[in-house]
């Protein structure tokens, strides 16, 4: 089992509660650069090894991603609507040869639900 810590200044998503925490003893990490630190606690014939896959797998992570690409970011943010209340599900996508017309949503057999619920859904 590893832990992971995310330090150095920036850590704190309050950079108020940072200023006053950097001099404290505990909170020295906050003058240094943003870094992640990486601990385990296991028998030395297996412990390099699995640092070594924990730093892999960091690494890719904080690897930049284009935002069209990201697909784990897309599902936390469905995860987030979803939790919300604000999901829409995505609408099917028009061909850039359909004209407007041919939409499936311009058809006059589409119309649109008007129910609200005046429960709470949870």
């Amino acid at each position: 089992e590893c832990r992971v810590y995310i330090r150095g200044k920036g850590s704190v998503k309050d950079s108020v509660k940072e200023e006053k925490l950097k001099d404290k003893p505990g909170f020295e990490h906050l003058n240094e650069p943003l870094h992640v630190l990486v601990e385990a606690e296991l028998p030395k014939d297996v412990i390099n090894s699995r640092l070594d896959y924990v730093v892999a797998i960091l690494e890719n992570l904080l690897k930049p991603v284009d935002e069209s690409l990201d697909n784990y970011k897309k599902q936390q943010f469905r995860e987030l609507a979803l939790l919300n209340g604000t999901l829409r599900e995505e609408s099917p996508r028009m061909s850039p040869t359909m004209s407007p017309s041919m939409s499936p949503f311009n058809g006059t057999g589409m119309k649109r639900a008007n129910y609200f619920s005046q429960k709470p859904l949870i």
